[in-house]
């Protein structure tokens, strides 16, 4: 979503990289390019001009530090701003703020009509489950009997219990029936989905206060489309204004909007970003972490959201044990099927690439960057066009073997014979990066922060991102490196003769 502002600022940043000092010309020459970045990412013109300042405060008349080039004590500065215009500290969601005597929390989802309240209604049902509460989904919205029955397809999916409700039913006693349910049930909070609009109007603004009035909800969180920009703010102000809003949802960050709502927001209505929809599985909602963003404007990645996402991706004990396999040289296609998969969870190669440091920029040299996920999709149809005892012991894969193998997946038999190879190189890069062998004691891996059990639990990771397939400079490049060289030694050889 911020690609053309972080390519912008990078800009910025690299034309100062030849000075030795910092003086008010150099600065004012980068702080220009910094306000035609955010001014092109659609952030409020006013927004912009109080960020510009504040930066040539923070760094006119400063010493700069020694450990710092001039450039980097520039983005330093910025970074810092930036940090501070996304809100500061991460907001927290407090459902049991306005709880009733009953203890029951609230959350009311409001916002225009197609900002998406009903799907992050129950994108946020799935996230409150996940962290030990029991959430009840309330469809409110009866002028759209297809949202009732879109939040209702929702909560079977998540298997979550949802209000039966109904469009000839009034939102307040749709509410106060759902409260009744939810206790019965042993649910600790409730989910409103309300009523939107094409534009605000008074009949609207009156249902959503009569329904806040009935609720005592003790959050408020404005469902805002980042791809509106600054009409997102506008929109946000005006529903802030009636009903004291608590939070804001960003819904399509996963798009190619500018920023501008991302980046205004808070400082035009006081109100933090809680959450961003960053796809469109339910499990594709993320808590907004202001420096976190500002990292990844800034092409400094962000390893704790990537770490976060492994983590949920991968078991601990899970990745130990296939740990331990790679390093014994028992890891089969079976097991890389699993961990292709686990992979998927995380997200596609693209993200995953821009949350690391240093690698976001590599995303624009590979190209295309479908051509990776369509080469671990062929890799996957292969392996499943495997018996299982063909997949556990990859050693019995004969031509004939190969050739239904091949028949199966769709593929050729070259292709086939490619991926074998691959998954060959990869095994025993692997085994010499761990210091293993067949039989050997295994060493001790380094952990990865919140007690991932080691780089082993990811495919072909451990020696670098080469090891997924196809993807350019690593084992699914073709023929190795390794490769490469004996036969060049080989050729040299035979001319000496």
């Amino acid at each position: 979503m911020f690609e053309s502002l972080s390519d912008r600022l990078s800009g910025a940043f690299r034309a100062l990289g030849g000075r030795t000092r910092l003086t008010e010309e150099n600065i004012r020459d980068g702080l220009r390019e910094v306000r035609l970045a955010l001014l092109e990412a659609d952030v409020n013109f006013k927004v912009v001009k109080l960020f510009v300042d504040r930066v040539r405060e923070r760094t006119l008349g400063q010493a700069v530090e020694k450990s710092l080039t001039p450039s980097q004590q520039l983005v330093k500065a910025v970074h810092d701003e930036l940090v501070q215009l996304l809100g500061g500290e991460t907001a927290s969601l407090d459902p049991r703020g306005g709880a009733s005597s009953d203890g029951l929390g609230a959350i009311m989802l409001v916002g225009l009509q197609g900002s998406g309240k009903t799907t992050s209604a129950g994108k946020l049902a799935n996230l409150l489950r996940r962290q030990k509460m029991r959430p009840y989904l309330v469809p409110a919205d009866v002028y759209r009997p297809a949202a009732i029955e879109q939040l209702r397809t929702l909560a079977k999916q998540l298997d979550i219990p949802c209000f039966a409700s109904s469009p000839d039913m009034k939102p307040v006693d749709i509410v106060a029936a759902a409260r009744e349910d939810a206790k019965a049930r042993q649910c600790t909070t409730l989910i409103l989905d309300t009523a939107g609009r094409l534009h605000i109007d008074e009949t609207l603004m009156q249902e959503l206060a009569d329904l806040k009035k009935a609720v005592h909800p003790g959050e408020i969180l404005f469902v805002a489309d980042a791809m509106t920009g600054q009409d997102a703010v506008t929109v946000a102000e005006a529903f802030n204004k009636e009903l004291d809003l608590t939070g804001v949802v960003l819904t399509k960050m996963d798009g190619d909007a500018r920023g501008g709502a991302a980046l205004s927001i808070k400082s035009v209505t006081g109100t933090p970003i809680k959450y961003v929809g960053t796809g469109e599985k339910l499990s594709d909602l993320e808590v907004f972490h202001p420096e976190r963003v500002a990292g990844r404007i800034l092409g400094m990645g962000d390893v704790l959201t990537l770490i976060e996402k492994a983590q949920s991706s991968f078991e601990a004990e899970e990745a130990e044990a296939m740990a331990d396999k790679l390093r014994k040289a028992t890891f089969n296609f079976e097991d890389f099927r699993t961990q292709m998969r686990r992979m998927k969870q995380i997200g596609s190669l693209e993200s995953i690439l821009k949350l690391i440091p240093g690698l976001g920029g590599l995303t624009a040299k590979l190209g295309d960057m479908k051509v990776p996920e369509q080469e671990m999709a062929r890799t996957e149809a292969i392996i499943n066009s495997m018996t299982l005892k063909e997949r556990r012991n990859p050693d019995i894969l004969n031509a004939s073997r190969r050739q239904r193998i091949a028949k199966g997946a769709g593929v050729s038999v070259q292709q086939v014979n490619q991926t074998l190879r691959q998954f060959e190189q990869m095994r025993k890069m692997m085994r010499q990066v761990m210091g293993g062998g067949k039989g050997a004691k295994a060493p001790a891996l380094p952990k990865l922060p919140g007690g991932l059990g080691g780089l082993g639990g990811f495919p072909g990771m451990g020696g670098g991102l080469g090891g997924l397939p196809g993807l350019p400079g690593g084992v699914g490049s073709g023929r190795s490196a390794t490769k490469k060289k004996k036969n060049e030694r080989a050729k040299r050889k035979g001319k000496k003769r």
